[in-house]
C-alpha cells in the first residue's frame, strides 16, 4: 500500500480497525480448532496420553518459528507478513478438519503453529506502529479482541457440535469468514515502510536481547506462567482441591477468562491514565494475591473470586509488554517482539508441566503457590524497565 503516512483522523481509524480485524481473525481461527479437539480425538481414536502428545505439535511449531518470524517481518515488512500469515493460518485450519491419521494431524498442527506465530509477530508489530502513531496505549484492546473472537468462535463451535456438523465443514465455514475479513483489512493495514526503524540493526535469524528487552521478556514470562497454569490446571484445581461439584469444575476457568477479556478492554484506558508501570505493578499483585486467596481459602466462592483477580492481573501484562517492546531503539519492532516473545513463551510452555511435577511430589496447592510467587515478580521487574514508562 504505497501511501504517505498522515495524521488524519480517518486514516488512523482505518489503521486501527484493520489491525483489530487481524487480531479478531486469529482468535476466531484458533478457538475454532480448540472447540473441536474432543471430536478430532474421537475421530482418530486417540487416547488421553496420545492426544496430549499430539497437542505438543502446535506449540513446538510456534516455538520453532519465533526467530524466523521476527526475521521475516523485519525483512519483508509486517503488512505483507500479517496478510500471508493470517491467510495461510485460516487455510491450514481447514486442513486440520480433513486429516485422516495421527501423523497428518501432528504435521498440520505444527504448520498451524508456524503460521500462527508469524501472524502473531506481524500483527503485534502492526499494533505497535498504530499505537505509536496514536500516541497512546491501545495494545490491550487489540488483545481483548482476540479473546472476544475466541468466545464468539467457541460459541459457534458449540452450536455446530449440537447440530452434529463435522469439524471439516465447521473449519471451512470459519476459514471463509476469516479470509473475507483478511482481504478487506489488508487494504487498510499499516504500510510496510512503517515497520522498519531508521538505524535499526539489519535483520538476522536471532539476536541477543539487550537488558531492557530481557526485563520485558521476564515480565512476560511471569505473566505467561500464570496464564498457562490457568488454562491447563484451573479445572483440575477446582475438581481436586476445591472439590467443586462436577457441573462447577469449570467455574474458575470461566471466571478467569471473563475478567481477562474485560480487563484487556479496560487496560488501555487505565494505562493511559495511571501509567503503564503502575498498571503492571498492580497486575502482578492481582495475579499473586488472587492465587493466594484460592490457596488459603479453597472454597467455591473464595477460589472463584481469587481466579477473577488472576484474570484481571493477567489481562494487560503481555499487551503492555509488547507495546513497550516496540519502543526499543536497538532492534526493529519485529525482531524485538520475536526476542521478547521467545522469553515470554517459555513461561507458557514450562508453567503447566512445572505445576504437574511439583503437585506429584507435594500438592497442587504448593504448585499454585510457586506460580503466585513468579506472577508477583512482574511487579518487581516493572520498576526496572525504562521502556514501559
Amino acid at each position: 500500500m504505497n501511501i504517505s503516512i498522515n495524521n488524519t483522523t480517518h486514516f488512523k481509524r482505518s489503521l486501527k480497525w484493520a489491525v483489530a480485524a487481524f487480531f479478531f481473525v486469529q482468535g476466531l481461527s484458533f478457538a475454532a480448532w480448540a472447540s473441536r479437539i474432543p471430536d478430532i480425538k474421537n475421530m482418530l481414536h486417540l487416547s488421553e496420553g496420545g492426544l496430549g502428545t499430539v497437542l505438543l505439535a502446535l506449540p513446538l511449531g510456534l516455538l520453532a518459528s519465533l526467530p524466523i518470524s521476527g526475521w521475516m517481518v523485519t525483512r519483508y515488512g509486517s503488512q505483507r507478513m500479517v496478510f500471508i500469515g493470517a491467510l495461510f493460518y485460516a487455510i491450514t485450519l481447514t486442513c486440520i478438519g480433513l486429516v485422516s491419521s495421527t501423523l497428518q494431524l501432528v504435521v498440520t498442527l505444527f504448520i498451524f503453529g508456524l503460521w500462527g506465530n508469524l501472524t502473531n509477530i506481524a500483527v503485534n508489530t502492526q499494533a505497535v506502529e498504530v499505537e505509536q502513531s496514536l500516541g497512546k496505549s491501545i495494545m490491550a484492546s487489540f488483545h481483548g479482541l482476540w479473546s472476544l473472537a475466541g468466545f464468539i468462535s467457541a460459541s459457534i463451535g458449540s452450536a455446530f457440535i449440537s447440530w452434529q456438523i463435522p469439524p471439516s465443514v465447521h473449519f471451512i465455514f470459519i476459514a471463509i469468514a476469516a479470509i473475507a475479513i483478511i482481504l478487506i483489512a489488508n487494504r487498510h493495514s499499516f504500510p510496510d515502510q512503517g515497520s522498519k526503524k531508521s538505524g535499526a540493526k539489519q535483520p538476522s535469524l536471532w539476536v541477543k536481547p539487550d537488558k531492557e528487552l530481557l526485563i520485558l521478556g521476564l515480565i512476560g514470562f511471569c505473566a505467561m506462567v500464570c496464564e498457562g497454569a490457568m488454562f491447563d490446571w484451573s479445572g483440575v484445581y477446582f475438581q481436586e482441591v476445591v472439590e467443586a461439584p462436577t457441573d462447577l469444575t469449570t467455574l474458575g476457568y470461566v471466571a478467569f477468562m471473563a475478567t481477562m477479556t474485560g480487563g484487556r478492554f479496560a487496560g488501555d484506558w487505565l494505562a493511559n491514565r495511571l501509567g503503564r508501570t503502575k498498571i503492571i505493578k498492580i497486575s502482578g499483585l492481582l495475579m499473586g494475591s488472587g492465587l493466594i486467596i484460592a490457596i488459603i481459602f479453597p472454597y467455591i466462592e473464595t477460589a472463584t473470586f481469587g481466579f477473577l483477580l488472576v484474570g484481571l492481573g493477567v489481562s494487560s501484562v503481555v499487551p503492555l509488554v509488547y507495546g513497550a517492546t516496540g519502543r526499543s531503539k536497538s532492534l526493529s519492532a519485529g525482531m524485538a517482539l520475536a526476542a521478547v516473545s521467545s522469553i515470554s513463551f517459555v513461561g507458557f510452555l514450562i508453567g503447566p508441566p512445572l505445576i504437574g511435577i511439583v503437585a506429584q511430589y507435594s500438592s497442587l496447592s504448593w504448585s499454585f503457590l510457586i506460580v503466585a510467587i513468579l506472577a508477583s515478580c512482574a511487579s518487581l521487574l516493572a520498576s526496572k524497565s525504562k521502556l514501559i514508562a
